[in-house]
């Protein structure tokens, strides 16, 4: 049967218009080109392609424009009844496996006798919507296979549920705005599949704002929406998904906060514990610790002894790299968390709390594996000798900045007094090699009351600098060393760098903000890198961090190869597959160090925002600028800037003012002072 397009004027023909079959009249042939009346009486001009190929039937060319409408429109009502009485399904049963593509009428004598125009033009229609089992590649229709037809089927079920989706989701997530802004609204009650999909939407907007495959989704459902980077936050807060002062930095780096991340890997901490045990030994020496009295992993300790020809030091620091299984889940995940966090609302360690604050911490009263280095000092301090060894130690004390400091002010004389005796020499030689030492007050952001909605305090750590220099200077000294052991005896370490040059006159130990502010515009950051280069601000030729290896991945990797190279067991890199590590380490400091940074400056704005309408700061002019002034808050270790004409017409460095804080908005860092006034 042919059903080849017979064009001319009053034949009932029909063409696509937005994927839809319109039935038209010809009105005229004009070669390639048609001219046709439209059921929706708008005369149109086609090209010839455009036809479908099923017409008819033929009609009085002379018929008015009302016979004409009257005939399309019971045709199309025709065509649509028996269109609606086509099994397509039962067709492509039929034909599948039989050909491959078939014209309409192939198909319509499976299924009419002697099918007339509207038959024809019914079944076509039909198989145009049925699109997971055909194609239309005019004259003809491809037949799907089975395969094909079950993907298709398959896109088509996510299609419609996405189209259903965004069209509730874009009514819930305009309820939720209105509920975030305080408006009455009606918030429409979602199905489970819905809760689930609009909540993982949100989370992975939150917490990955650069997702791609979510993109589209997020656009379409936010249409009419403010277009604000914390959006996603705003509306998960609004449905309770997520809390007040949620930590979006947390999951954006996705370290999992609480401890109980450890509780998968109780069998292999049972383990290693049990074969560190299986090694024990005789301690070696007795030391005791300075640290704060909240810190509960306690990486670091020394014993001191001064005779007439100098110093002997010895430094112990813990060593939980001992019996580790590299590469293992435990290690993975340690790895992926790369540090501990200490921020106002609490701590999370690096390491299973069972080894990073029990078994490995150097808590008093236990014997303990560490890495002790032996140092030996002239009297004016100058390395003369210094030796590294595994071994177990016993912590004698668990002292206190605050304790230590009070010791050494009492003047009795014993190991603090000269320990800071020997600190003070090697600060002194330091600065010599160009140090800048920072002497800055360590403000404390404090949260009380509910968690959900805390009030903010800031308190001024006690000051200690006899026995914060004690510790300082100790670790320094002791990454300085095994720097330079790691290049003596080829062992690849990471180092910490900081290539810079700068003025000879920036060394010293520097407490002015004045001062503190020059400084760091000169400075440049610090790198991980498996090249020993010079570390400028601490005054290191090399310097390679293994002194917090229950805190830091990098320090806990550097552990781990001076432990292998010095007892010959367990694994040890070589340069290059400590390089290929080094990226996947770099990505992981940068990710968990944001947390670090952003989030104790979230609560310090936050603690601007609820004290800036009875309250006044105190700062220093850091700045003057010719347009921006920066003045420093010492207190809260905070550098803000300001337009000048706040601060008057005569502005001068080191100049104090009093100022009051107007719009404070911690999400996005930022705060506007409004007026300031000269203190005297």
């Amino acid at each position: 049967m042919s059903t080849s397009p017979t064009l001319q004027p009053g034949c009932i023909m029909e063409f696509l218009q937005d994927n839809q079959p319109v039935t038209a009249w010809v009105l005229d042939v004009q070669g390639p080109r048609l001219r046709v009346f439209t059921a929706g009486q708008r005369e149109l001009k086609l090209p010839v392609s455009r036809v479908l190929p099923w017409t008819g039937p033929q009609c009085a060319a002379g018929s008015s424009r009302q016979d004409m409408l009257d005939l399309l429109r019971t045709h199309n009502g025709r065509r649509e009844r028996l269109a609606e009485a086509v099994d397509a399904l039962e067709i492509w049963d039929l034909a599948q496996g039989e050909v491959d593509e078939a014209e309409i009428g192939w198909f319509a004598s499976l299924v009419f006798e002697d099918p007339n125009a509207d038959q024809l033009a019914a079944l076509g229609r039909k198989l145009l919507q049925t699109k997971t089992h055909f194609k239309f590649s005019p004259p003809a229709f491809e037949i799907y296979p089975q395969e094909t037809v079950e993907r298709r089927q398959e896109e088509l079920r996510k299609a419609q549920e996405r189209e259903r989706l965004v069209g509730f989701g874009q009514v819930f997530l305009k309820g939720l705005w209105d509920a975030f802004c305080k408006r009455r609204s009606a918030l429409p009650e979602p199905d489970e599949e819905q809760t689930a999909r609009i909540r993982d939407l949100l989370m992975t907007r939150l917490c990955n704002p650069d997702d791609r495959d979510s993109d589209a989704l997020w656009k379409t459902m936010t249409q009419g929406l403010p277009e604000d980077q914390h959006l996603a936050l705003f509306l998960a807060q609004a449905w309770g998904i997520v809390p007040p002062h949620f930590n979006f930095h947390l999951c954006r780096a996705q370290y999992d906060w609480e401890p109980d991340w450890a509780e998968p890997f109780a069998g292999a901490v049972a383990a290693q514990k049990e074969r560190v045990l299986q090694g024990r030994q005789d301690p070696v020496a007795e030391i005791v610790t300075i640290d704060s009295a909240t810190t509960q992993d306690i990486d670091d300790g020394f014993s001191l002894t001064r005779g007439d020809d100098g110093f002997t030091l010895r430094l112990a620091l813990a060593c939980p790299c001992l019996e580790w299984e590299f590469g293992s889940p435990l290690d993975r995940a340690v790895q992926h968390r790369f540090t501990s966090l200490y921020l106002p609302e609490g701590t999370s360690h690096m390491l299973p709390e069972e080894l990073g604050t029990r078994f490995f911490s150097l808590n008093a009263g236990q014997d303990l594996p560490a890495l002790v280095i032996t140092f030996d000092l002239d009297p004016e301090g100058a390395l003369r000798s210094f030796a590294p060894e595994i071994a177990w130690v016993r912590v004698a004390a668990n002292l206190t900045y605050s304790g230590v400091e009070k010791d050494i002010a009492g003047g009795t004389p014993g190991m603090l007094p000269d320990a800071r005796d020997l600190a003070h020499l090697l600060r002194l030689a330091r600065i010599r090699e160009h140090a800048v030492i920072m002497d800055q007050p360590d403000p404390r952001v404090v949260l009380q009351g509910d968690p959900g909605n805390p009030k903010i305090g800031v308190v001024q750590t006690e000051s200690t600098p006899e026995a914060q220099m004690i510790v300082s200077e100790f670790m320094i000294l002791a990454n300085k060393a095994m720097g330079a052991w790691g290049l003596e005896t080829g062992t690849a370490l990471l180092y910490r760098t900081q290539n810079i040059t700068l003025p000879a006159e920036s060394a010293g130990v520097w407490s002015e903000p004045t001062d503190i502010y020059r400084i760091i515009n000169n400075m440049g950051p610090s790198i991980l890198e498996c090249e020993p280069r010079r570390h400028a601000t601490i005054g290191a030729r090399a310097y390679a961090p293994v002194t917090s290896p229950l805190r830091r991945y990098s320090d806990f990797i550097n552990m781990a190869q001076v432990a292998a190279r010095l007892t010959n067991r367990g694994r040890l890199l070589d340069q290059a597959e400590l390089e290929n590590l080094l990226p996947l380490l770099s990505s992981r400091a940068e990710l968990v160090g944001q947390v670090q940074r952003m989030r104790p400056r979230y609560w310090k704005y936050e603690y601007f925002r609820q004290n800036f309408k009875q309250m006044r700061w105190s700062g220093v002019i850091v700045d003057p600028g010719s347009v921006l002034v920066t003045i420093a808050l010492p207190e809260l270790q905070l550098f803000l800037k300001a337009p000048r004409k706040i601060f008057g017409d005569k502005i001068r460095l080191g100049q104090r003012f009093s100022i009051r804080i107007g719009k404070v908005d911690p999400l996005s860092n930022e705060i506007k002072i409004v007026e300031a006034w000269e203190e005297e």
